[in-house]
């Protein structure tokens, strides 16, 4: 099932890294390696299990053929050895998951944005139930979200929003919520009963540090404008608002909160994000191009999941997962059951891929 060599390999660089660690480096290095141990330590951790069930396993299976052994020890370990088969075979399904090619920004943090689509006011109003939901599903696993940029409907919940969440895996469990999410309803304002269909879009983008893209300052352009409210009254007496155009890609993002320094930082991560999302995207397509309906493709413009009311009910079409408890979903209890098989199926995507 796996390359010796390639074990081996990974065993010795781990023992590397811990000699290395244990010799004082400097903060760089320690920091460095840190992170390289935090990955490998699960890895090494599984192949040393395997390696000593597979030993036990050996002495098993000569014990029970050594005719100078006592006949019931080797019934013993006849006995035994069927457990310990089934115990090997876990562990290597398990080591063989966590030998799959790493995203690397699976341990970022990320920008979540999510867009009224379809359905005027009640499509603003159910952008602000997936809001509330990524919030409340962040608090529950410890994580913190920094609201960035926020418009508002006009009958409530939000046209846009703009939020960062951290924490640890953050953009490892909400990166399949890309894409658009469906709602069926009675709106509050429909006096017929009958039902609506809105839907709002969800872009999750893994939070790109400085190193990982390269803004040219040619390559930017910046504009500064007067903020305004609700009703077009001015929030304040400055021009604070702040409108960053990437003049290659075109992409542009506006940020309108008080302080214009602030809006001007936050305006160039959103900026980073989204190239950076942009180039993961180009190189996905380049590499999987005949898997692009899988999940994982992050294609935005098609339906992944559809929330509808009168039953109860959330299905998720990539994976053809149906739940009824859209009240645990939407509070955020629930959303686990949703992405543990999406990240499951993508896991069974790679592994297919990488016996072909």
């Amino acid at each position: 099932m796996f390359a010796r060599e390639k074990l081996d390999a990974l065993l010795d660089r781990f023992d590397i890294i811990e000699q290395t660690m244990a010799s004082n480096p400097d903060a760089e290095t320690y920091v460095r390696l840190s992170r390289e141990y935090a990955e490998l330590e699960p890895v090494v951790g599984k192949i040393r299990e395997l390696d000593a069930k597979q030993s036990e396993l050996a002495d098993l299976r000569a014990l029970s053929t050594d005719q100078d052994t006592d006949a019931e020890m080797r019934e013993l370990a006849e006995a035994e050895i069927p457990d310990l088969e089934a115990s090997l075979e876990t562990l290597g399904a398990d080591l063989q998951i966590l030998l799959l090619p790493k995203d690397a920004a699976d341990e970022k943090n990320a920008i979540l944005e999510i867009r009224a689509g379809t359905g005027g006011d009640e499509a603003a109003l159910f952008a602000g139930d997936l809001f509330r939901m990524y919030q409340r599903y962040a608090e529950g696993r410890g994580w913190k979200v920094n609201v960035m940029n926020v418009s508002d409907g006009d009958a409530g919940g939000y046209k846009e929003i703009i939020a960062e969440i951290k924490g640890q895996g953050v953009f490892s469990r909400l990166k399949f919520e890309s894409g658009v999410h469906r709602v069926q309803r009675v709106p509050q304002t429909e006096s017929g009963g009958r039902i609506h269909t809105s839907a709002a879009t969800v872009a999750v983008l893994p939070e790109a540090d400085d190193v990982d893209i390269d803004i040219s300052p040619e390559d930017i352009r910046i504009d500064t404008m007067r903020s305004s409210g609700a009703g077009g009254q001015h929030v304040n007496t400055t021009d604070s608002a702040v409108r960053i155009t990437h003049l290659p890609s075109g992409i542009v993002v506006l940020q309108s909160e008080k302080s214009q320094h602030q809006n001007r930082a936050r305006a160039m991560q959103i900026l980073r994000a989204r190239l950076y999302d942009m180039e993961r995207q180009k190189a996905a397509d380049e590499r999987a191009e005949a898997r692009r309906g899988q999940v994982g493709s992050g294609d935005r413009s098609e339906r992944i999941r559809t929330y509808n009311f009168p039953q109860g009910r959330v299905t998720d079409h990539r994976i053809n997962l149906t739940l009824y408890k859209l009240d645990q979903v939407l509070e955020g209890e629930g959303v686990d059951d949703i992405v543990d098989p999406l990240i499951a199926d993508h896991q069974a995507s790679l592994l297919a891929a990488e016996n072909v």
